[in-house]
């Protein structure tokens, strides 16, 4: 990755095309990343500011923003990198594109030239897939068969496809949203091609939870609705979405963990929010993640202890991501060489 030596410097440009050529439509290059990732956080082999949030007038929503994530990630091959990713709640009605958009830029962590740019949105949604699933290997009951999942937009589809790629043992998926024909939609778009699990829609985000060993969380709301009371004994909750759980819940678990501690306590999000009503704290907080894929750190340790991952997402989990599928362009010679001076 090293370009010091180059006169002439361009950039490698991967389009979301080329990520799924590369294998970026399937989830074990990502989930392998992320374990990488999350043991480089819990080692501190990273550098990752607090990401700002940049909004103006006419930010109506929650979800209005857009976010500049920047980290240098170390070992054998360091590399700096950013991602900046824009959302717009209305975008799917009033502009039928997806609601996120993203792009990566990756810089050589020797000349901090850019090397590549990498369209951002496909490995954002995927590597967000990945940390559900790395949380559920170490938080979930083993063997478990049924997953709740609420809200069932782009990031569902790439949330439950990656739970039945990782975890076989999964027989039925009870799905909510406040439309039904997104549930239905994507009820049908996840059966193609796995015949041996059953796709509910149920009536309620209630009836999704009670039924669920594993729940996933895939809304924009900004108002909690997910109650204590719902969650079965041993359930394990992946907070995606942030917003959709009630703040006793996080008193009332058996273990809350997230991603990084500084970047989940900002931006008045519920723990945040928890911190300031002096109702939770760091120390309250059974571990990072990373903490528990390194092995410093217990994950599940009882059949009934219900867990709640509150993973706010890093920088991190995008730059390691990119590295990969920016290494395996180069082997294959994917992507298009753009020049940087023309």
């Amino acid at each position: 990755m090293n370009m010091s030596d180059t006169t002439s410097p361009d950039l490698l440009y991967l389009s979301r095309s080329d990520l799924g050529a590369l294998g970026g439509t399937h989830s074990q290059p990502y989930v392998d990343a992320i374990v990488d990732g999350l043991a480089a956080h819990a080692r501190g082999d990273y550098v990752q500011p607090l990401k700002p949030y940049l909004r103006w007038p006419g930010a109506d929503h929650i979800a209005d923003r857009i976010i500049a994530m920047p980290c240098y990630l170390g070992g054998e091959q360091p590399v700096a990198g950013l991602k900046w990713v824009g959302s717009r709640q209305h975008n799917p009605v009033q502009f039928g594109l997806e609601r996120a958009s993203a792009v990566i830029v990756l810089n050589d962590a020797e000349t901090n030239y850019p090397i590549a740019i990498l369209e951002g949105g496909l490995i954002s949604g995927m590597r967000t897939a990945a940390i559900t699933a790395v949380g559920t290997r170490y938080l979930a009951r083993g063997g478990f068969t049924d997953v709740g999942c609420i809200g069932c937009g782009p990031i569902a589809r790439m949330q439950m496809q990656t739970l039945m790629e990782q975890f076989p043992d999964i027989r039925r998926i009870h799905l909510f949203d406040l439309s039904l024909e997104a549930a239905r939609s994507l009820a049908a778009m996840l059966a193609e091609g796995n015949p041996d699990v059953d796709f509910l829609c149920t009536d309620s985000a209630e009836s999704a939870v009670r039924a669920a060993d594993v729940v996933v969380t895939c809304t924009v709301t900004s108002t909690p609705y997910l109650a204590f009371d719902w969650l079965k004994p041993g359930a394990f909750i992946s907070n995606i979405s942030i917003m959709d759980v009630h703040k006793d819940v996080y008193e009332r678990v058996d273990k809350v963990v997230v991603d990084d501690w500084d970047q989940s306590n900002r931006e008045k999000k519920i723990i945040n929010q928890l911190v300031l009503e002096g109702r939770f704290s760091r120390e309250q907080l059974h571990a990072e993640l990373g903490e528990i894929v390194i092995g410093d750190r217990p994950g599940r340790e009882d059949e009934d202890e219900i867990i709640l991952l509150n993973p706010m997402g890093m920088a991190i989990d995008d730059i390691i991501c990119a590295r990969h599928f920016y290494r395996l362009a180069h082997e294959r010679g994917t992507g298009t060489r753009l020049p940087l001076y023309g």
